[in-house]
């Protein structure tokens, strides 16, 4: 396929495993976001796909070439690091021109004075500067190309990084988490700026980021990786609201999701603290109920939990409770209007709608759920 094709890729540092079997494909114009904790092997991953990295086993190709033994410069790739990596001496142009002046001069074009004498090198300096002010001017640094990387803001000098990706015209951009240097405002207006840039550019992009924002707003898909393994990839709405193992669960979705021990009977019923809760599984033993904080509602009779605290995030509530047989802590989203729907202290019952529910059995693995009820109700 076009894009990008990776097959059981294997990567280790001293007796240390990195990556682990990893297989991925990334589809022209696709964009697949890398996410995971720190040290689960993305940048790794990222890197091998470069070629800065050799990986000990599987297999990369770019653009349908195989490129697993090649250089970095023989992949036809960009890259935007973290650090942003500007000459300091060089102004905003010639920052951007540097990958085009490698390919399209030869080493005596490229000389200061007696390069520009040289058959063909006014010609090829005029296509470049073509290149470096439409890159630039799709980035709005049009008006900054003669300034030099000191004299700009941190926006300012991951716009050139870009810049300087985009005007190559790849077959792939491979991007390290590049926003990680931004306040937040400056994070938010950029990743629009790069999903445009993807858009417009039409090539395989894999974004490594450990920001989930980031990657459920900008990624077609996205790749949740952890210890050296992709643990599922799929469209972000899917990944948030039918995660197929329990890490993903976890690691998706601010507050994180809520986790309470359960047991399914030798019929496959579920219970928590021994009481069914309106759902058979596929399976028995011991299990873990999940539930997203927006989908647990106060009501008259249900899980039974103990008040804690209430925060005030502006557009909505984050209720603090705690399980009362379990000892559980639970968080419940609500609007603010719906605040004087809860005690203000003691005990509550939380009720949840079975369609939102995830199960997950012993070994973190997701299951089938069916209902015994049209709602769940711990009493």
């Amino acid at each position: 396929m076009d894009g990008i094709s990776i097959e059981g890729l294997g990567k280790g540092f001293g007796g240390t495993r990195v990556l682990r079997g990893v297989s991925l494909a990334v589809a022209a114009g696709e964009f697949v976001a890398l996410l995971g904790p720190s040290g689960c092997g993305k940048s790794t991953l990222l890197r091998c796909i470069a070629g800065i990295e050799q990986p000990d086993a599987g297999s990369i190709r770019i653009g349908g070439r195989e490129v697993t033994g090649l250089r970095p410069s023989g992949r036809d790739v960009a890259m935007v690091f973290q650090s942003y990596a500007l000459y300091p001496h060089l102004t905003v142009e010639e920052n951007i021109a540097v990958p085009l002046a490698m390919r399209r001069l030869n080493a005596a074009q490229r000389l200061p004075f007696l390069g520009a004498l040289l058959p063909g090198t006014r010609a090829a300096r005029e296509s470049i500067t073509k290149d470096v002010r439409q890159a630039a001017g799709a980035l709005g640094l049009g008006a900054l190309l003669s300034r030099r990387p000191g004299q700009l803001s941190g926006g300012q000098r991951q716009r050139v990084a870009l810049a300087r990706a985009i005007v190559r015209r790849p077959t792939a951009f491979l991007m390290d988490e590049p926003l990680s240097n931004l306040d937040a405002s400056l994070r938010v207006q950029t990743r629009r700026e790069i999903v445009a840039i993807h858009k417009a550019a039409g090539v395989a992009t894999v974004y490594v980021t450990h920001d989930q924002s980031e990657a459920l707003t900008m990624a077609d898909r996205v790749a949740v990786m952890q210890a050296g393994e992709i643990l599922q990839i799929a469209p972000p709405a899917e990944i948030y609201a039918n995660p197929q193992d329990l890490r993903v669960a976890t690691f998706i979705g601010s507050p994180r999701i809520n986790t309470l021990e359960a047991e399914a009977d030798s019929g496959g019923v579920l219970r928590v603290a021994g009481q069914a809760v309106g759902m058979r599984v596929a399976g028995t033993g011991p299990m873990t109920l999940a539930l997203r904080p927006e989908d647990l509602q106060p009501a008259g009779a249900g899980l039974p939990a103990i008040m804690e605290g209430v925060e005030f995030l502006g557009e909505s509530l984050l209720i603090h409770l705690r399980h009362a047989a379990l000892g559980t802590a639970l968080v419940l989203r609500l609007a603010p209007e719906d605040r004087d729907t809860l005690p203000s202290e003691g005990e509550v019952a939380l009720r949840f709608p079975l369609g939102r529910a995830l199960v997950f059995d012993g070994a973190g693995k997701r299951v089938a759920v069916h209902a015994l009820s049209p709602e769940a109700t711990l009493v």
